[in-house]
């Protein structure tokens, strides 16, 4: 399986989630299956069948958790050479060249991106139209509003 690039900060929430979903979530499940089953009839049981329901996607949750994580490449972009060129992990300042607005983005992984907080994907349209780039560098990014043109402003290792 190929690696799943991820700053530290997201690797910190994915074990976090990992952890409250099999020291807390699991055991309160079991513990409501158990309670269920006390009902009588299983088949009839909705109270049964709705835990086995949240049993299933708690576990399916901490097999694709374990499965990120031992696939993680975790980057520290602190600890790189700031080189000044966009890269996994920086923190992006940009000027969108038609509408004179600006944007900070900060380039993450894909469980950690959530655009209504700057935090976009390394995969996302405007990502890749960055990565690579220095502080001056014009780009015209397609994305699926169409193509758009973005100035680079300034570029952070945080």
């Amino acid at each position: 399986m190929n690696q799943i690039p991820m700053t530290l900060r997201g690797a910190k929430k994915l074990r976090e989630e990992f952890e409250y979903l099999k020291n807390v979530r699991r055991p309160a499940i079991i513990q409501s299956i158990t309670e269920a089953r006390e009902h009588g009839d299983l088949k009839e049981n909705a109270e049964y069948c709705a835990a086995r329901e949240q049993q299933g996607f708690c576990e399916g949750r901490i097999q694709a958790i374990e499965a990120k994580l031992s696939n993680a490449q975790v980057i520290d972009v602190t600890k790189l050479v700031p080189g000044g060129r966009v890269i996994f992990g920086a923190t992006v300042s940009v000027k969108n060249l038609d509408s004179e607005e600006t944007q900070t983005y900060h380039i993450v992984g894909d469980d950690e991106a959530n655009f209504k907080k700057n935090l976009i994907s390394i995969n996302s349209p405007i990502a890749r139209g960055l990565v690579g780039k220095e502080k001056g560098d014009s780009v015209v990014i397609k994305t699926p509003g169409g193509k758009v043109e973005y100035e680079i402003l300034k570029v952070e290792y945080l």
